[in-house]
């Protein structure tokens, strides 16, 4: 598709991950409008246009297009760098006006440059988020939970201070934990569990998943569920107490309401133990200061306003933080973060030079 020009004002940010599109509409210089709609990218690439297609009017229209992304890990291509070579290639191509991919480190690219910058490009959307908030707070803990992984980034002196950038180094580092407010199964969280005073082993199956965990304790909100359950059936709450009571060999009519309670919350114990060893260590290293708060955001901004708590942290939300950017419904805001903040920092940072 070749490039139109488009308004000068108008910017619309992009999150390309492997569930999810995420999209912010950024006009003189504030977010007026955010939406995330359900991708399976594993599919492949027409799953995009799909998406695409479901989005409102605005996000198909002639624009400076920022993108970032982490799809480019989804088993459909050959590996990272081919992701991220298809993904840019796609957004070029669909997307109307001129395309900018967000190379983190290095800034802003021409979707040409993508596969020979592919180890900054790929999964730098937490690159983009702590650079927005250390516009305004010079130091923090960044902490975006969102349906999948959860992102903890050191912010230091404004900057972006992450001891790892590739997915790899930053599970090593604690910087990325791979757990989530929806789509982590909850085999991943515990091997066991307590049940009318016994302690009891797991099944080795998928069956129950974290989104049924926080639909039972009422701290998900339906709008950052989007994604089918494991047994492709409802949302309800007796619908999540029967696959959470698979998950111990049981069946729902086995216990009471207040059994499954119990039970969930043993789950949410268990990830927000994960999420705070990691944030822990991150708060021991010496240049982060004693006051520097959490910064909180995505589907399980929730789960990081607790860990907060835990830490005995100030908790300030990304919305709050960038309010006077916000002339919309901050209320995805958050839920998008990377989108909104790659359409923000595009805003003030040069544009990639055409691709020729």
């Amino acid at each position: 598709m070749p490039a139109a020009t488009p308004s000068s004002h108008k910017i619309i940010g992009w999150d390309l991950g492997g569930v999810h599109v995420k999209a912010a509409l950024v006009e003189d210089g504030r977010v007026r409008d955010v939406v995330q709609a359900a991708c399976p990218l594993w599919r492949g690439l027409p799953a995009l246009d799909t998406a695409l297609a479901g989005l409102p009017d605005w996000a198909r229209q002639p624009a400076d297009h920022a993108v970032t992304m982490t799809g480019e890990l989804t088993d459909c291509f050959a590996d990272r760098t081919d992701g991220v070579a298809q993904l840019s290639a796609w957004a070029a191509r669909a997307l109307p006006g001129r395309v900018r991919i967000y190379a983190g480190r290095d800034g802003f690219r021409a979707p040409g440059e993508a596969a020979g910058r592919a180890a900054s490009i790929a999964s730098a959307n937490w690159h983009a988020t702590a650079a927005l908030i250390g516009r305004s707070v010079a130091d923090a803990l960044l902490v975006d939970i969102g349906s999948t992984t959860a992102d903890l980034i050191p912010i230091v002196g404004g900057r972006p201070a992450a001891t790892g950038y590739s997915d790899a180094e930053r599970l090593e580092t604690g910087e990325l934990v791979y757990t989530g407010a929806v789509r982590t199964p909850l085999l991943a969280l515990a091997d066991h569990a307590p049940f009318r005073g016994r302690r009891t082993r797991l099944m080795a199956e998928t069956f129950a998943h974290a989104g049924d965990v926080y639909r039972i304790t009422g701290d998900l909100a339906a709008q950052a569920d989007q994604q089918p359950t494991g047994d492709l059936k409802g949302k309800s709450r007796a619908e999540s107490e029967a696959r959470l009571a698979r998950m111990i060999g049981r069946d729902r009519g086995e216990g009471s309401a207040r059994d499954w309670l119990l039970l969930a919350r043993h789950f949410a114990e268990a990830q927000m133990r994960l999420l705070h060893d990691a944030a822990a260590t991150l708060l021991s290293r010496p240049d982060l200061p004693e006051a520097a708060p959490v910064v909180v955001c995505g589907a399980g901004a929730f789960l990081a306003e607790g860990l907060a708590r835990r830490l005995g942290r100030q908790s300030l939300a990304f919305t709050d933080v960038i309010a006077e950017q916000i002339a919309g419904d901050p209320a995805w805001a958050s839920t998008c973060g990377p989108a909104v903040a790659v359409g923000l920092l595009a805003v003030t940072d040069p544009a990639a030079p055409e691709d020729a």
